[in-house]
């Protein structure tokens, strides 16, 4: 919306404003969305044994089947990040900052512990700074009721990093209910839709944002 002056006689100045549309996510052409993004998913769960292996799973045949993004899959239960050793403005020693660093945007697969998110993922999240700062992160959540208050917790800490959540997320209530024979996650039914329909928030937001790393506004360079 911009506004400009005009005369309106008496001596007395009239502002006529005039409004431009924004296009909406679903006018975006594929040619504006069609440059490769790397995706990084955040597996949150170190526990043994632990639900994240069959979720992780399917996340990566679904993820992987997309044409536009490059996966790579980071699993914190493979990943030292003592916390002792965490300094203030993100550590340089970390095994994964150059992956987290090289990532479009974000995808946590996080579990639900009384209440809130497990201690590993706080911990990657303080052990880095600029690695997070102008990029979409978007949430599958998994536990009792979903990992839904985890998700919420979640959502107040990243924007403190300059991360953009999405609003769209993936809530997987009791996933254990849903595991086959040979103990494949099955999704119930508007599960993979709302999955689908995450990531496409998360590319038009990692899409956007590109741009805007590019200007260096965190200072990482």
């Amino acid at each position: 919306m911009r506004g400009r002056p005009i005369a309106a006689g008496s001596g007395s100045t009239r502002v006529e404003f005039t409004y431009r549309r924004m296009p909406s996510v679903g006018a975006m052409t594929e040619e504006a969305l069609d440059n490769r993004l790397r995706i990084a998913v955040v597996i949150g769960s170190v526990r043994r044994p632990r639900m994240a292996e069959p979720l992780a799973a399917w996340l990566e045949r679904e993820l992987g089947a997309a044409h536009w993004l490059d996966l790579d899959m980071i699993d914190l239960a493979s990943v030292s990040l003592p916390m002792h050793e965490m300094q203030p403005g993100g550590a340089a020693a970390s095994p994964i900052s150059g992956r987290l660093a090289a990532a479009d945007g974000f995808v946590f697969l996080t579990p639900e512990y009384n209440h809130s998110f497990p201690a590993p993922v706080k911990n990657v999240i303080d052990w880095h700074m600029t690695e997070w700062a102008y990029k979409p992160v978007a949430f599958v959540g998994y536990g009792g009721s979903g990992g839904i208050r985890a998700i919420e917790q979640l959502r107040a800490v990243f924007p403190e990093l300059r991360a953009t959540t999405v609003r769209e997320s993936v809530l997987l209530p009791m996933p254990w209910e849903h595991l086959d024979a040979d103990g494949r996650f099955v999704p119930p039914p508007g599960t993979e839709q709302a999955l689908h329909t995450t990531i496409r928030e998360l590319r038009v937001w990692a899409q956007a944002l590109r741009s805007l790393r590019a200007a260096d506004p965190a200072g990482r360079k």
